[in-house]
């Protein structure tokens, strides 16, 4: 167990990194960049893709070595993060920048699956169960250093130098050059792991179509994906805006922060807030469990919107800003947990429980990914304070539905849901 110490943290650092970058700072370059809204939104939103279909293509890494995929991944991520860094100083950067964060984004999504087949294969049962909270920690640090530490790097050299395409290059190189040093340290420390050769791959792809069968064929499916759907689509509307709004003239409604500020209030504290919430929302699940806690956790998930609100009309500054994101997102990581407990207990009953999480990991992400495409069309059109009132409107849904999902959950305390098994 003392080797696994010294790569397990560096694994997951890695799969938090990209992600990030991916889908929570480009929205944050671009905007500083000048794109306008409705293009931002639209095109970071379809950056979430690759997570949505990731499923599809993870039996196609059966029978491999795990560890071969995770450092060709950490190479190939090295490298496009040179490519995305580059391509911010060429005049057509949007263009070339997007596909290097697409092509990042499958990787990235690669990636993920490699390391979680990786953790499953090269240790035990034991080792497993000791290291899940180890993982989930250092994938949190690595959302402060993606949002807020380089973040705020971009923003100390836009306030010396003046040129903000310089900046995120900078930032981008950085990013690589983390991925190049986790790649040369993973050669050496990462041992082979076992290889289930014994599963032939057309039992591989047999026994996808029948976990995808099984899925879709259970008991309550409308109510169980209409609530992964639905549950944070007031989240998922504003989520793209955030960057714009925070850092937008005060004169064209948003509250005027430097980068440096933003990377700091939202990257850092904010994200400090959420693993708070989800540390605190795991504690309480797990003593007074998910029928007691699902209302009130979907209260701070959803009321806080109305935050964004009172930051729009009133435009406080940077204390009164950083209080209220950090309380939302506090909220957030609390609401978060009981919403992955739920799919973890809807996968758990199928006797397909791998496959099962990835499907509704992958509709979660058509979740975020179909708003946030809209949300900065629906922006322009409404202004910062009128689109904020309609996220709050689009929260109802998430509370509509808890109560058929208690009824729900209490089937599956009963061991009753899964028909198809």
């Amino acid at each position: 167990m003392k080797k696994t110490w010294f790569f397990i943290p560096t694994l997951y650092f890695a799969e938090g990194l990209p992600f990030v970058i991916v889908n929570v700072v480009s929205p944050v370059i671009y905007t500083k960049l000048g794109v306008a809204e409705n293009i931002m939104s639209f095109y970071t939103g379809f950056l979430y893709l690759p997570w949505v279909l990731k499923m599809f293509w993870s039996p196609l890494l059966e029978n491999k070595s795990k560890r071969s995929w995770v450092l060709g991944t950490q190479l190939a991520l090295s490298a496009v993060f040179v490519l995305i860094a580059l391509s911010f100083q060429l005049n057509n950067y949007f263009l070339y920048s997007l596909i290097g964060f697409f092509t990042g984004a499958f990787i990235s999504a690669t990636y993920d699956i490699a390391t979680d087949g990786y953790y499953m294969l090269a240790l035990d049962k034991k080792e497993q169960a000791f290291f899940v909270g180890i993982r989930t920690f250092f994938y949190r640090l690595a959302m402060i250093f993606a949002s807020g530490i380089l973040v705020m790097i971009a923003g100390v050299i836009e306030e010396r130098t003046g040129n903000i395409p310089l900046s995120w290059t900078a930032a981008m190189f950085i990013a690589s050059g983390v991925f190049g040093l986790f790649f040369v340290f993973h050669i050496f420390i990462l041992h082979k792991e076992r290889i289930e050769e014994t599963v032939k791959n057309n039992t591989v792809f047999t026994n996808f179509f029948d976990s995808f069968k099984a899925y879709f064929t259970q008991k309550n499916i409308v109510i169980i994906i209409c609530f992964i759907l639905f549950y944070r689509l007031g989240e998922a509307s504003f989520e793209k805006m955030i960057p714009p709004f925070l850092t937008s003239a005060r004169e064209l409604g948003g509250l005027g922060m430097s980068t440096k500020m933003y990377g700091f209030v939202k990257g850092t504290i904010g994200i400090i807030s959420l693993m708070a919430g989800n540390i605190l929302g795991g504690i309480a699940l797990s003593k007074y469990g998910f029928k007691k806690c699902i209302w009130p956790f979907v209260i701070m998930l959803n009321v806080p919107t109305v935050f964004y609100v009172i930051l729009a009309i009133f435009q406080p500054g940077a204390l009164v800003t950083a209080a209220l994101l950090s309380f939302e997102q506090f909220g957030y990581g609390l609401g978060f947990m009981a919403f992955t407990v739920f799919i973890m207990n809807v996968s758990i009953a199928s006797k397909y429980a791998t496959s099962h999480y990835a499907i509704s990991t992958g509709i979660m992400g058509l979740g975020m990914m179909v708003p946030s495409m809209l949300s900065g069309s629906l922006k322009m059109a409404l202004g910062y304070t009128n689109f904020f009132i309609l996220a709050c409107f689009l929260s109802i849904p998430s509370f509509l539905l808890i109560p058929f999902v208690l009824k729900i959950y209490k089937g599956l305390e009963g061991g009753a849901l899964h028909n198809a098994d």
